[in-house]
């Protein structure tokens, strides 16, 4: 990448974005929530990546998957790098130097005294200077592999020798020095203040000191008050200040001239990577407490071709945070063969089926952001997009019934979808009949499998597990001695058509013939 306003020119080497193959200064105008992220709880997910790191604006960054096999690389290249522990400590120190500048910046723009916010803007600058110095030489240092990395490497390096910034950093230490060096006295008499040039005079507080320490016995009461320090300057030390100057035309002349001159300092570059590698800081954070509990990651193989996929030892993301700490993550495996194409989930209320079906939308969706997924091993496909079809509460605004709306839903979904793309369909239809459900769900079915699409169909309707050859079996499992228990499993076998409703009656003393029999007695 090359700055749009010919800074970037001073670099012998161009960086090419961490994140994306193409210049995404529009990212934040583009970027919208996608639809999906409420029903797959990637909503949950995002707002707790982006918690904390509000200044950094990344929720977008999570609202644009890649569509190349090649950028999904190019990122898992990254993150690999920023797993060792010196590159991560290179950028964790860039990002708190920056982040301190920013903190001079915002501090200068509350104060009211011209010259008391040119001192803050000269600090701010000193401190991007010594940020973007110290993480060339650190970057110098390592072993580095990506080509984001080492891209990085080659456009840092090539801008603190370029005359822009050397040039900036030079001036700034000039200006810092001059100012460093004015010393002056300041001599109080009543409501009169006096501000003068330091000619060596006595320090009286030293002599003061030394003359009453004769008169101490051991340790005394210290009534001192501290004083609340702020940043903030009253009138009397804003006149001082200017009294200062008056005395100093010279350096603050220079400091003034400084503040002209480099209004632009900061480098789009520098100031780019500094907010996009965010993004991966922000999800390896997340998932570093789910890796200490045993819980693992696994970079996906990604085709944009092939939908052979599958998931080993997977997991909810978004409920994985919440669980971890009791250690009760339920762990579920999948796989699809050519010409397996959609996955049909049955078995008991409350076992797990739901989760999964949010699970196989998360891993498509992080694998398509080039993310780390849940799990020891995944092999995904990169969609075109996500679409869900999940219940909701009924809008009267809308004029419609429960099943019309889903029937309205489903046929915008279907109109939308490719053969390139991941449809999530949960507990659709629940809302009619046996019969209807049947028959509307079979004809949903057929059009899924005409597009080739890749989906999972959690249903009620166990008939539409064997529609076809390319859909697939799953259930959620129960524990065979005591059917009321859920395992939260999720297995490929052949549906049952077992509503595990007996079983549980039976446990419970509630079956016909039980309450019957207690209704006698």
């Amino acid at each position: 990448m090359t700055s749009s306003d010919g800074r970037g020119s001073h670099a012998s080497a161009t960086f090419r974005s961490i994140l994306f193959d193409r210049d995404a200064g529009s990212i934040d105008a583009l970027a919208s929530v996608p639809e999906f992220f409420a029903d797959l709880h990637l909503d949950q997910v995002v707002a707790a990546l982006t918690a904390g790191r509000e200044e950094y604006r990344l929720a977008p960054f999570f609202c644009w998957p890649l569509h190349s096999v090649e950028a999904v690389h190019y990122r898992h290249h990254v993150l690999s790098e920023l797993e060792s522990e010196p590159v991560l400590e290179a950028v964790r120190a860039f990002a708190e130097g920056m982040r301190r500048r920013r903190k001079h910046l915002d501090l200068m723009s509350k104060l009211h005294y011209v010259r008391q916010k040119r001192r803050w803007f000269l600090e701010a600058c000193s401190v991007y200077c010594s940020t973007v110095t110290a993480f060339a030489y650190r970057l110098a240092e390592l072993e580095l592999r990506s080509r984001g990395f080492v891209g990085l490497r080659d456009y840092v390096t090539a801008y603190t020798v370029s005359d822009v910034f050397t040039s900036l950093l030079a001036q700034t230490r000039d200006v810092e020095e001059a100012l460093a060096e004015i010393t002056y006295a300041v001599q109080i008499r009543g409501n009169r203040v006096r501000v003068s040039r330091y000619e060596a005079e006595p320090d009286m507080s030293e002599e003061i000191e030394r003359t009453f320490a004769k008169f101490k016995e051991g340790a005394v009461t210290d009534y001192r008050v501290r004083m609340t320090e702020s940043a903030h300057m009253n009138h009397v030390e804003a006149q001082i200040l200017d009294l200062v100057a008056r005395l100093f035309p010279e350096p603050f002349s220079r400091l003034d001239e400084y503040c002209s001159r480099h209004g632009e300092y900061l480098d789009e570059t520098i100031d780019r990577f500094d907010r996009e590698v965010q993004f991966y800081l922000a999800y390896l954070e997340y998932i570093e407490p789910l890796k200490k509990n045993g819980l693992a990651f696994a970079y996906p193989r990604v085709s944009a071709r092939s939908k052979d996929v599958r998931g080993t030892e997977a997991f909810d993301l978004a409920l994985a945070a919440k669980l971890v700490a009791d250690g009760s993550v339920v762990c579920n495996d999948f796989h699809l063969s050519d010409p397996e194409r959609i996955l049909v989930v049955s078995g008991p209320n409350n076992g797990g089926k739901t989760t999964f079906a949010r699970m196989f939308g998360q891993l498509h969706y992080l694998a398509s952001l080039g993310l780390p997924v849940p799990g020891t091993d995944a092999r995904l496909f990169l969609p075109d997009r996500i679409f869900t079809h999940f219940e909701r509460e009924e809008d009267i605004e809308t004029l419609r019934g429960k099943f019309e709306d889903e029937l309205f839903r489903i046929h915008e979904i279907l109109e939308q979808a490719t053969g390139g793309s991941v449809l999530i369909m949960n507990e659709s239809f629940g809302s009619t009949t046996l019969r209807d459900a049947l028959v509307v769900g079979t004809e949903v079915m057929r059009h899924v499998i005409d597009l080739d699409a890749l989906c999972v169909f959690v249903t009620f309707v166990d008939e539409l597990a064997s529609l076809a050859e390319s859909t697939v079996s799953m259930m959620s499992t129960v524990v065979p001695e005591d059917p009321a228990i859920r395992t939260y499993k999720v297995v490929r076998k052949p549906a049952d058509g077992l509503a595990y409703a007996a079983a549980i009656a039976e446990k419970y003393g509630l079956t016909y013939g039980r309450l019957r029999d207690r209704i006698a007695t």
